[in-house]
This record gives C-alpha cells, sequence and structure tokens, in this order.
C-alpha cells in the first residue's frame, strides 16, 4: 500500500474530563484538539475508549497522508490499552505511531521530536512503552521543571500559569506544525525544523 492509504495514528496524551483539560500534563490533548480543527474534524467516541477523528494531512491527493487524531479516554497511566487497540483496529504499525506529550525535562515551549526513548517517569508514555514497545515516534511539549519542592504529580496536574499562558496558544499552534511536518516530511525534516 502506498503513503496516502497506510494511516498514521497520532496520539495525543491527558487525562480525560474538564477538571484535567488545562493541566500541563493535558497539552498532548490540546494539540490533537488543535490538529482536528485544523482538518474540519470533530471527535468521536471509539469503542477503543479513546476519541477518535480520522482526516487527512498535507496537500491533497496522493501527497495526503491519512490520519488518525486519537485521544485515549482512559487516565494516563492506562493510555496503552486504547492506543494499542486502536493500532490493531487501523493496522497501524509502531513506527507510524506518533505521540505527543509533556515532557518535564525540557524548558517551558521548547520542543524535541525523536524516534523511541525511555519514559523518564512519564506514566503515560510507561504504559505505551510495556505495552507496545518504546519505537514509537515522540513529540515532547517542554513544561519545565516543578519549582522548589513541589512534587511533579502536583506540578503537571496543575493548569499552566498565567505567564505560561500568554504563549500557550502559540506553542501549542507550533507543535501541531510540528506533528504535520513529521508525518507529511519525516523525522529528520521535522527534526531540523522544530527541535529548539
Amino acid at each position: 500500500m502506498s503513503d496516502a492509504v497506510e494511516p498514521w495514528l497520532v496520539v495525543g496524551l491527558g487525562n480525560p474530563g474538564p477538571g484535567y483539560a488545562g493541566n500541563r500534563h493535558n497539552v498532548g490533548f490540546m494539540v490533537a484538539d488543535l490538529l482536528a480543527e485544523r482538518v474540519g474534524g470533530r471527535f468521536k467516541a471509539h469503542k477503543s475508549r479513546a476519541q477518535v477523528v480520522e482526516a487527512r494531512l498535507g496537500p491533497p491527493g496522493p501527497a495526503g497522508r491519512r490520519i488518525v487524531l486519537a485521544k485515549p479516554m482512559s487516565y494516563m497511566n492506562l493510555s496503552a490499552g486504547p492506543v494499542s487497540a486502536l493500532a490493531g483496529f487501523y493496522k497501524v504499525p509502531l513506527e507510524r505511531m506518533v505521540v505527543v506529550h509533556d515532557e518535564l525535562d525540557l524548558d517551558y515551549g521548547t520542543l524535541r521530536l525523536k524516534l523511541g526513548g525511555g519514559d523518564n517517569g512519564h506514566n503515560g508514555l510507561k504504559s505505551l512503552s510495556k505495552s507496545l514497545g518504546r519505537e514509537y515516534l515522540r513529540v515532547r511539549f517542554g513544561v519545565g521543571r516543578p519549582p522548589g519542592r513541589m512534587e511533579v504529580a502536583d506540578y503537571v496536574l496543575k493548569d499552566f500559569s498565567a505567564a505560561e499562558r500568554k504563549d500557550l496558544d502559540y506553542f501549542v499552534d507550533r507543535t501541531a506544525d510540528a506533528v504535520e511536518a513529521l508525518v507529511t516530511e519525516g523525522l529528520e525534516r521535522a527534526q531540523n525544523a522544530y527541535n529548539g
């Protein structure tokens, strides 16, 4: 099958429910929502316990890429269940899976795209890697380290600060651009353009 026919699975990680919507841990959902808006799609419930949008990215015609945008509706530490089910349902191999997530080891707003790696204590990645293996593509959105002695869990489950929110739309927009570049142009070109 050609690139245009075989789908990509783009997963935004987060926790379901309005109470988590503005959390640092939910930046993956924010990027998925923006991508859905760009392609004119609306998330619909899927039997895999995820919300999905099926769409095309890139130029119309054979150069466009089929994608399945997904937001797992399980809690972060159980992300692998819905994601594995989706990968099986849409027959998406690991090398066509892109996971968008928050990253403590990068300064706020910094982006890094990479293939594989550890989970760095991120419960969503830990769940995915244990179930699927580590060789999926990651779009890492920097949220920085917690201040002082704040626990990591408390920090990532807090909303972005007022100062951070001033730039949040810009950074989410740039991250969505990076996901599009990754799917349509490949990892190396997307890294060259977006790894800051």
